[in-house]
């Protein structure tokens, strides 16, 4: 809820950073933004002059870097918003206005429009993918903590009490003898011990959005080094959007023979293994944020994420008991 007391302070800030909106009528409308912390405005001064004020809370480091990470990106290339002014004290950021269309906005449209959308975003994340990880160190020290083993157990336990046991009501005794097969710690050993690059980390169709028919990455505060592919699953295995399984294979397909990879099938077979990763943290998140944070909106999204993992881990050797699990669970 915006009171007139914030409202008048924002108008104020923003009237400060830009000074021609002063004898203008400006108009400022909360933006609904994901699960994050931050709270975004629309400041408008007509139809056809707005910017978008970001509000963040200075306790998170990753809200502090997000405007180191989109000069970095904007510098190499990466179609991120611009920015405009930053108040690191305030914790206030003015950033370009690409509007609200973003790639979800089109999921009811037909493949061949939707398709030529994906690839642009493909086009985007690869760029971000194959820059050489030594342009990045000086960065390193304001990103998140890379991808590892232990992070990746961690998103497993995070799935486990958050979805399982908190969604799903699924006992302990059930819960620990799933969370302890061999095959998920021995998929957390092999993505942890594979080179990295940079990746968004959550790069799904809400993340995405699309400006004259190209795609601009946001909510890229998160960005840090780990697995291409983890990326690629993200989107391809996104539970807000639904895609064939042929769809799917046209954009593996797209993204592959640009990526520079030389072995196709080891290429799938970690893209399957991260998409399994990738689903277990969503699901976990969906239960966190809809149940601890009390945005019912985010369970909605836990019933095709739970069947694209069971579909996943059906094909995975040594996740049988997991598979099964997930298709006998009913909230």
């Amino acid at each position: 809820m915006l009171t007139s007391d914030s409202r008048d302070l924002l108008l104020r800030e923003t009237r400060v950073r830009f000074p021609g909106l002063e004898s203008r009528e400006v108009k400022i409308t909360p933006i609904e933004k994901g699960g994050s912390g931050r709270k975004f405005y629309r400041i408008a001064a007509g139809p056809d002059q707005s910017i978008v004020l970001v509000k963040y809370d200075l306790s998170r480091d990753e809200n502090r870097q997000y405007v180191h990470i989109a000069e970095f990106l904007e510098r190499h290339g990466v179609r991120v918003p611009k920015i405009h002014f930053h108040d690191p004290a305030e914790g206030l950021i003015w950033i370009e206005d690409l509007g609200e269309n973003d790639l979800w906005s089109h999921r009811e449209e037909s493949w061949p429009a939707r398709r030529t959308l994906y690839e642009s975003a493909l086009e985007v994340i690869g760029k971000l993918h194959r820059l050489p990880p030594e342009r990045a160190e000086p960065l390193r020290s304001e990103l998140s903590p890379e991808f590892n083993a232990p992070m990746y157990r961690w998103e497993q336990g995070y799935f486990f009490e958050n979805c399982l046991g908190r969604h799903f009501g699924m006992g302990p005794q059930e819960i620990e003898s799933l969370a302890q097969l061999p095959a998920l710690e021995e998929m957390a050993e092999r993505l942890g011990s594979r080179p990295h690059v940079l990746i968004h980390r959550d790069f799904q169709s809400q993340n995405i959005l699309v400006r004259r028919g190209q795609a601009y990455l946001i909510d890229f505060q998160g960005m840090r080094f780990g697995l291409a592919e983890y990326d690629l699953a993200s989107l391809l295995y996104d539970p807000y959007v639904t895609l064939t399984d042929a769809e799917r294979e046209e954009l593996l397909d797209y993204y592959f023979v640009r990526s520079g990879h030389a072995n196709e099938a080891e290429f799938r077979e970690i893209l399957r293994l991260c998409a399994i990763q990738r689903l277990m943290q969503a699901l976990g998140a969906f239960g966190f944020l809809g149940h601890e944070k009390n945005v019912p909106a985010f369970l909605g999204h836990i019933e095709p994420a739970r069947q694209l993992l069971v579909s996943l881990a059906e094909q995975q050797c040594g996740l049988a008991p997991l598979a099964e699990a997930l298709a006998a669970v009913r909230r």
